[in-house]
């Protein structure tokens, strides 16, 4: 008999399964009637305690009562945009699976990541799931539109790519050596062994930007509609993306591995990276503490580089605006008709509750978008993050060369300071499919245009 033969039988998938194989192997040995193994396991999984006390079948008996209770059927979850990613939509099934799922989404720039799906959002009860918030925990976009004359994105524009490279650092590891200041740094660092072993690292990347899909950028920003304090026109903005760096890909390394072994007894193998850490027990409280503190420490990466890049040109802020993804909130939500707080994971995906205002970037040469959520129930108030890859960062490299796409890219306006290659427009969806897909979660108030961009060397590990 194999595992599939047990979770026919009702034996719950994990631990029990382990245990009903070792006990069928004893069973054998001591010469049971193999014709009555079937009736032997349905009989242990119906009532475990009734063998607590017996040698043979106790081990599996207590295996199957310490199983957490199995979903009758998965959560259900409803997903935007027409030919996804196949194993992306996978990935998302398998997490509405968990028993602590309530339900989930996927977002129209949906692809595969580790557990969850990039584009994935999954409300759970009670339980927060590392691989659910991702490794670059915090990652967020900021835009401030600047006082700066719209002619010198091309009359000033080394200059501006002066302020740039001046102002932040890109690549694995990179840092300040004359460090940043800002009171993030002066906040409990002790919430979480990694947080405070890692305190000083961080420190030292306060305001950099890392690798991967992280940029800073100059570009052309149209408000359609007046947004907060500014009114519709065409303005000189900066937008940058990244996250909370290498303390905070420590915090999900360190805090995924307990989730791991804390659910490897009764969770699949297949499922282990959307093991969970109930919010109740003390390593879910750390992990959700030290979450919480690489947020405000990924804002302040980018208070920091956008701070520093206006005071290097002496431009005054007229609009500032920012968002996390790859976060967990605590919310309500109303599911199966009944409101709940829930802790909806979303990675790789922008909160859109009614009225948020949140950032949606195309790629290094197409638009970015300024949004006002809808609030929609089936989404969980969320919306995309981006316009999602269409193919793998090995595919996009092997595919493209500079020579195509610096022409390309010309052709577009856009001055390129520095990237992958697997970080070319082509290797990532029209993101004008992926707004259209998404207009009843999103309502469009302006858009940003890249006209001088900035990216890590490719080759680099991507932190994104």
């Amino acid at each position: 008999m194999n595992t599939k033969d047990f979770i026919r039988l009702g034996v719950p998938p994990g631990e029990a399964t382990r245990r009903a194989a070792d006990f069928v192997a004893r069973y054998v040995l001591a010469g049971g009637d193999k014709s009555r193994l079937e009736e032997e396991i349905r009989a242990i999984v119906a009532d475990p305690a009734r063998f607590a006390d017996d040698p043979l079948r106790r081990e599996f008996a207590t295996a199957v009562s310490s199983a957490p209770p199995q979903r009758a059927e998965p959560a259900r979850f409803r997903q935007w945009g027409e030919d996804l990613d196949v194993e992306a939509v996978k990935q998302m099934e398998k997490a509405c699976q968990l028993p602590v799922s309530v339900q989930g989404a996927l977002m129209p720039d949906a692809h595969v990541g580790y557990g969850l799906p990039i584009g994935g959002v999954l409300a759970t009860e009670n339980a927060v799931i590392p691989y659910g918030v991702g490794v670059d925990i915090a990652c967020r976009m900021k835009m401030t539109v600047l006082d700066i004359p719209i002619r010198d994105l091309e009359q000033k524009q080394d200059r501006l790519r002066r302020a740039i490279e001046a102002e932040t650092r890109f690549g694995v590891g990179a840092t300040f050596k004359q460090r940043r200041e800002h009171e993030v740094m002066d906040e409990d660092w002790s919430v979480s062994v990694v947080t405070r072993q890692n305190k000083d690292r961080a420190w030292a990347q306060l305001g950099t930007s890392g690798s991967g899909n992280h940029f800073v950028e100059f570009g052309l920003f149209t408000a359609h509609s007046k947004i907060g304090g500014l009114e519709p026109g065409t303005y000189v903005a900066l937008l940058s993306h990244s996250g909370s760096r290498g303390t905070g890909a420590a915090v999900c390394d360190y805090y995924s591995k307990l989730a791991s072994q804390r659910c490897r007894s009764f969770l699949p193998a297949e499922l282990l990276r959307l093991a969970w850490l109930p919010l109740d027990s003390e390593e879910g409280q750390e992990y959700w503490n030290a979450m919480e503190l690489m947020g405000r420490y990924a804002a302040a990466n980018h208070a920091c580089i956008h701070r520093h890049i206006a005071r290097h040109l002496g431009a005054q802020v007229l609009l500032d605006l920012e968002n996390h993804h790859n976060f967990a909130w605590k919310e309500k939500h109303v599911i199966d008709g009944v409101e709940r707080e829930v802790v909806v994971h979303r990675k790789g995906a922008t909160p859109a509750g009614r009225g948020t205002l949140g950032i949606i970037p195309g790629s290094m040469a197409s638009p970015g978008f300024i949004v006002s959520g809808k609030g929609h129930p089936e989404s969980l108030d969320s919306a995309s993050h981006g316009a999602g890859r269409a193919m793998s960062r090995k595919a996009a490299s092997a595919k493209f060369n500079w020579k195509d796409v610096n022409r390309y890219l010309k052709q577009q306006g856009v001055t390129l300071i520095s990237a992958g290659l697997d970080e070319v427009p082509m290797a990532y969806k029209n993101i004008r499919e992926v707004m259209a897909a998404q207009k009843d979660l999103v309502t469009v108030l302006g858009e940003f245009q890249p006209k001088l961009v900035k990216m890590a060397l490719g080759g680099e590990r991507p932190e994104d």
